[in-house]
């Protein structure tokens, strides 16, 4: 008979899996809302839909997404606390962004070797992120991959579930000329741009100059500036909705930038006017754009240069809706109108 190969001789270790599972419980259960039915560890997530019952018509809200190529700075940096934050937001933004609220979330985990104390980091983040938009954390997969990974190498996948009545949906065909355009400020670069990123500042950097206090970025370091999580503004926007303010559309600002994304917000007949210079853009930012030299057209197609979520309002509702978003912990600017047009985004003061 050939010798016995275990699955953790082929690079498969279940023992550390299973204490994966076991540092990752309390973070997972301090997500769960009353809807949440069982526990952690079950071949699937259950989550009661009583709630749904007072919907006129309710509809369910699927978005998926990654972090994208931030990761390979957080494993550089060897810090993996912040990236389930990231994570979550991309998610919970997009479909927030059509009026649904999250109501559980479920992630993907693909690593090169299981380490059960980073697991028990980056599955913190995400629950941090799940509480941030207060949504349930009900499942996930931990997949390790030798042989195909590096060892110290990992990507991750997020999927998430809200409900909206129909009734009450956001959608873009009631924007009209006349509205106004509040931009919610970003943390920074968010989750969207980072092969640029690398490619013009950390890959030309040492590790010693990214983690050096450094004066553009107010003695922040440019990692730690690179690292900071994306904003969440689940929340803030479901008070908002609650208030009765006539919201029109919401874009969440992601890859494209503000030029890609705004328009998604947009019937065909009218344009997003954008006052460039009327929101502050943060240094971060400004501190790729200028190592990559990029053109100003070119960074607002590829960066949120400082807005991570456009709300469209009505003129006479713009000032309520922005003291009301400022009250739940939001900076807020009017950056533009609704104008005629055919579905762009336009800027006016670009040079």
């Amino acid at each position: 008979m050939s010798e016995e190969i275990t699955y953790k001789d082929a690079g498969v270790d279940i023992d550390e899996g299973a204490r994966a599972v076991h540092a990752i419980h309390d973070a997972v259960k301090s997500t769960y809302r009353p809807e949440v039915i069982g526990d952690i560890g079950g071949f699937g997530g259950l989550f009661s839909v009583a709630a749904l019952k007072g919907m006129e018509d309710p509809l369910l809200v699927s978005g998926t997404d990654g972090v994208g190529t931030k990761l390979a700075l957080a494993q550089m940096a060897g810090k993996h606390d912040t990236v389930g934050i990231d994570l979550v937001a991309m998610c919970v933004n997009d479909i927030r962004a059509c009026g649904a609220e999250p109501l559980f979330f479920l992630d993907y985990i693909a690593i090169g070797k299981l380490k059960s104390e980073q697991v028990a980091q980056i599955v913190g983040g995400i629950a941090e992120g799940c509480k941030q938009a207060g949504c349930a954390l009900v499942g996930g997969e931990m997949a390790e991959h030798p042989g195909v990974m590096d060892p110290d190498d990992y990507d991750l996948s997020g999927f998430a579930v809200g409900a909206v009545d129909r009734p009450k949906m956001l959608d873009p065909e009631h924007v009209q000329e006349g509205d106004v355009v509040l931009g919610l400020a970003s943390s920074g670069i968010h989750s969207n741009g980072y092969s640029l990123v690398r490619r013009a500042v950390t890959e030309k950097m040492t590790m010693e100059e990214l983690q050096a206090p450094n004066d553009e970025l107010d003695d922040m370091s440019v990692l730690d500036a690179l690292l900071v999580p994306t904003r969440i503004y689940v929340k803030s926007i479901l008070a908002l909705l609650k208030t009765g303010i006539d919201v029109h559309a919401v874009a969440h600002i992601t890859g494209g930038g503000i030029s890609e994304n705004l328009n998604r917000a947009l019937p065909a007949n009218v344009n997003a006017l954008l006052d460039y210079g009327s929101w502050d853009c943060p240094a971060i930012i400004k501190y790729v754009v200028n190592a990559a030299g990029l053109s100003l057209p070119e960074a607002l197609r590829t960066f949120n240069m400082g807005l991570g979520m456009c709300v469209i309002v009505p003129a006479d509702q713009a000032d309520a809706a922005a003291e009301q978003l400022r009250s739940t912990g939001e900076t807020v600017w009017k950056v533009g109108v609704i104008v005629a047009g055919n579905g762009e985004v336009s800027y006016e003061n670009l040079f």
